[in-house]
């Protein structure tokens, strides 16, 4: 059992590394745990019961660690301030044929309308949300 127990600490330490997001660390713990286990003369079962036992006390100790060291943080930008702004309508705003833009604080955005309506050159509208690049407008 010895070899397995090495080899299995190698192949995840290798799937480990291999990844960009931690999905085997624990249970390459686990896996030094048996080894060790084994190597102090422990039986079969024992050694799977220590790999089990370590490898969740480990993801447990270390997960939320993990969680809040790889949180996404997100960075406000500039562009969140047009929220709630007027903005006017510079080209009609027709979702079906992805047409629209709208001038806000002086500064043309590729809009389109939050609800489908269309919306005519010239029309007032409030910025809604931002998805990507585009503005999501309704009418004012």
């Amino acid at each position: 059992m010895q070899y397995f127990w090495i080899a299995a600490l190698v192949i995840l330490v290798v799937v480990e590394a291999s990844t960009a997001q931690l999905v085997t660390i624990w249970f390459a713990v686990g896996a030094l745990g048996a080894l060790i286990a084994e190597l102090i003369g422990a039986n079969l079962w024992q050694q799977w019961t220590v790999f089990v036992i370590v490898s969740l006390l480990s993801l447990l100790v270390t997960r939320p660690l993990v969680k809040k060291v790889t949180r996404k943080k997100i960075q406000p930008t500039n562009a969140d301030r047009n929220i709630g702004a007027q903005a006017i309508v510079l080209e009609d705003i027709d979702n079906i044929n992805g047409s629209g833009s709208v001038n806000v604080k002086g500064v043309t955005w590729t809009a389109r309308s939050k609800n489908g309506d269309l919306i005519e050159k010239g029309s007032t509208v409030v910025v809604q949300e931002i998805e990507g690049a585009k503005l999501l407008v309704t009418k004012d």
